[in-house]
């Protein structure tokens, strides 16, 4: 009886090692993301004066939206100069963030807000606003779609008629969730996006909200204004020119704006 007893013991704890098993396989996080090589082949002038929430191109032209209470702002900017040569002033009780352009209507997030105001991409004139829960982070575009992130380990795809969610994808690495999902851009199908507090930007599958790859621009501030770091935050800038396949990259009160090659090219 006694070595009965000892069996079904036996027996039990290899089920439950095998149990223990099967959930860590089903757990266990995708491969470590390929670490992406990048030049930086040139340099433009940016407006220290943007606190850089949201960088984008559409048909040729950048804009920019810069954040804080009280001084948050809505650009078109001209690359060689990092001049504005259209600005609006956003209401000084909204805390502007990430934008991004669809069918001549640019979008543009706010960070507690919970707004989004919609303009006419040409002429800055407000035509709507829409209204969500949480915070408002980054935000673009697949064509059909607007995706936004808003803090967390989530991307929102959204209607951009209702600006009703239509479905949310968790970013994951080996790792785990990625938080802090912030400014974002949609390349080639693939969505790209800065992560807070770091100068890493990340490859993100659209499906499946796994990171596929990451570039560390570690050091570009030292590197290249060395002398500027006093008041230069953190990486938080991506933008894609398709038609000249032009990556850009920039920070929160940086003097400069960085092409970037081998990324996507």
């Amino acid at each position: 009886m006694f070595k009965y007893f000892l069996l079904v013991c036996t027996v039990s704890l290899l089920m439950a090692c095998g149990s223990d098993q099967a959930i860590n396989q089903v757990d266990k996080p995708a491969n470590e993301p390929v670490n992406l090589s990048f030049t930086i082949t040139n340099m433009y002038p940016h407006d220290t004066s943007f606190y850089t929430e949201g960088f984008e191109f559409y048909k040729g032209q950048l804009f920019e939206s810069g954040g804080q209470y009280m001084v948050s702002k809505l650009a078109q900017v001209e690359l060689n100069t990092g001049k504005p040569s259209k600005k609006i002033a956003i209401d000084k009780n909204y805390f502007a963030e990430g934008i991004t352009i669809l069918n001549n209507k640019l979008y543009q997030l706010t960070w507690k807000e919970k707004t989004c105001f919609v303009y006419d991409v040409n002429t800055f004139q407000l035509l709507n606003k829409y209204t969500y829960e949480g915070e408002g982070w980054g935000m673009t575009n697949n064509g059909k779609q607007i995706i936004m992130s808003n803090g967390s380990n989530n991307l929102l795809f959204i209607d951009p008629e209702t600006f009703k969610v239509q479905s949310i994808v968790g970013v994951t690495d080996n790792n785990g969730p990625v938080a802090n999902i912030n400014e974002l851009e949609y390349i080639d199908g693939f969505i790209w996006a800065n992560v807070w507090q770091t100068d890493v930007i990340i490859k993100i599958n659209p499906e499946s909200g796994k990171v596929i790859g990451r570039a560390d621009f570690s050091g570009t501030k030292e590197k290249y204004f060395p002398n500027e770091l006093e008041k230069a935050e953190v990486l938080n800038g991506i933008a894609y020119d398709s038609a000249t396949k032009k990556l850009l990259i920039t920070g929160k009160y940086w003097p400069k704006t960085f092409e970037v090659k081998g990324l996507v090219d």
